[in-house]
């Protein structure tokens, strides 16, 4: 930690004064570093520092808030320090501001300039035909290898029934990518940053879904984004991603949350 810490000093011009470690950090490190001249920035070391880099200014240039980033080399993002959250509900009808100019902001095709991941597991990023597959073949399928046999079955069959499921041709949206309530920071009511992103371009509905996987944004979200008709029918499909992450990332404790999202699709 201290030798991330004073290279991240270094390459923010200053001396090192104190370093502490944030929660959350469970596929990279994250550093709160405090400098000799009262300057404080937040330092992330992952191999993926530089995609994830672009991608804050690409939330940022969606006129969404985000980190600024101060430096970036040898593989360590640095950025402002957005203190505390008070949490989603606090801002509630903000985030519904912030995440209809991230979704304004369109791509020409699904997918996004790179693949990414999450610690080991691999989020290819590769543009499909249309969106069911897209979400099948880059979302879903890559897990079966993986998978105990009957949960590996089940999610091949989810997978071929997408196309009944989801539109085929839904606008490309800017997504957060990983839009929990513990990525999004907020102060006062509004909301002060967007972190750490997995972006890409597609339906708008993924990031809403994962918003609702661990609680609710809250209503004032939803009368201010107001979301298509049925995408409550849809989010399941949405939501049995991030489930199948977090079953790979921490065990089978999550299995139980995978089955309940299987469960839900439409019949």
């Amino acid at each position: 930690m201290r030798i991330t810490a004073e290279r991240a000093a270094e390459l923010l011009g200053g001396t090192l004064a104190m370093s502490e470690r944030l929660q959350g950090g469970d596929v990279a490190e994250v550093l709160r570093l405090e400098l000799a001249d009262g300057r404080t920035a937040v330092v992330k070391a992952d191999r993926r520092a530089e995609a994830e880099a672009r991608m804050l200014e690409a939330i940022k240039r969606a006129g969404a808030p985000a980190p600024d980033i101060l430096a970036r080399a040898d593989g360590l993002l640095i950025m402002s320090d957005l203190g505390g959250s008070e949490g989603v509900a606090a801002a509630s009808a903000d985030l519904g501001d912030a995440i209809l100019r991230l979704h304004a902001a369109t791509g020409e095709v699904y997918g996004w300039e790179t693949d990414h991941g999450f610690g080991p597991v691999a989020i290819p990023n590769g543009e499909t035909e249309d969106w069911p597959t897209f979400w099948a073949e880059r979302r879903l399928l890559p897990f079966c290898d993986t998978l105990p046999d009957d949960l590996a079955h089940a999610v091949e069959a989810a997978a071929s029934r997408l196309g009944e499921i989801l539109p085929k041709r839904p606008r490309p949206a800017l997504l957060h990518g990983d839009l929990w309530s513990g990525n999004v920071m907020t102060r006062g009511g509004r909301v002060t940053g967007l972190i750490d992103p997995a972006c890409y371009h597609g339906h708008a509905e993924v990031d809403l879904a994962m918003l609702c996987l661990f609680g609710n944004p809250g209503d004032a979200f939803w009368e201010v984004y107001g979301p298509d008709a049925g995408h409550e029918t849809r989010r399941p499909a949405y939501q049995l991603w991030p489930a199948l992450v977090h079953l790979t990332l921490f065990g089978s404790g999550y299995r139980e949350l995978v089955e309940r999202c299987l469960s839900a699709l439409p019949r």
